[in-house]
């Protein structure tokens, strides 16, 4: 398989930017654990939290240093707004094995998103899915909602970016030759998008700084798109600071796709 443009970034060093964590606890009553080949000897975990298989379903990446488990308290509020929840984790994180990298963090989110399509589709599952991406989990989905839009009915992106400078310069890359490349790559990618989005982040992301919503939002000019902002939140409490406008916001969003 050749190479993709994002392996710059982890000849650069991007393996830093990671913070795996083994994980093993069991599935709570109602969901259960999945393991999905994305390459030889190489599996990535999920678990899938089933409310109702005649109810919207959303494959969620996570973000970085979290692990699916990480979202059995946080599952019953997807089931409250009518939702089935389907975590994927990256390599390495939580039940998954092999070595974390960038390059395998937007790459792998191909043969996940088939096997969640073929799951669904075998199980009987309602066709109505969206993709969510919080944080690093941002990059796998923005590239499933540029690549493989055409079974799903939205994009959500929680405390995510769209832009990649910040990341180059982070690693020492001037935004020159193929940096620069990677950049446009990546920037022309999410402008192609036309799945509806909704953009979710804190006023004050201490991680992610609002600047980056914002930028975001201006390059999905070309679709339907609307950015929710929690007052006085940051980066890891803004579900808990507003929980009602996160989980509303979502709730709509997914009602007005709802045909």
């Amino acid at each position: 398989m050749a190479e993709s443009p994002y392996a710059l970034l982890d000849r650069a060093g991007a393996a830093s930017i990671f913070f795996p964590r083994s994980d093993q606890r069991p599935p709570p009553a109602g969901a259960r654990d999945l393991s999905i080949e994305v390459d030889a000897g190489i599996d990535v975990a999920a678990r899938f939290y089933v409310q109702d298989a005649a109810n919207p379903t959303v494959l969620y990446f996570h973000g970085n240093g979290e692990v699916a488990a990480d979202h059995d308290d946080i599952a019953p509020f997807y089931h409250a707004i009518g939702l089935n929840l389907f975590v994927a984790e990256f390599r390495g994180y939580g039940r998954s094995n092999g070595q974390p990298s960038y390059e395998a963090l937007v790459e792998d989110a191909h043969p996940v998103v088939d096997f969640f399509h073929a799951m669904l589709d075998q199980e009987g599952f309602d066709a109505r899915r969206y993709i969510m991406g919080r944080s690093l989990g941002s990059q796998p989905a923005l590239e499933v909602a540029s690549q493989s839009a055409e079974r799903f009915q939205g994009l959500i992106i929680e405390s995510g970016a769209g832009l990649i400078g910040r990341m180059l310069q982070r690693l020492g890359l001037d935004l020159t030759g193929e940096a620069a490349a990677l950049a446009e790559h990546h920037e022309s990618k999410i402008r192609a998008i036309r799945l509806p989005a909704l953009l979710i982040h804190g006023e004050r992301d201490e991680l992610v700084p609002i600047r980056a919503a914002i930028e975001l939002d201006e390059l999905l000019a070309e679709t339907e798109r609307e950015l929710v902002v929690i007052p006085d939140a940051g980066h890891n409490d803004l579900l808990w600071r507003g929980q009602a406008q996160y989980f509303g916001a979502i709730a709509k969003f997914v009602e007005g796709g709802a045909g």
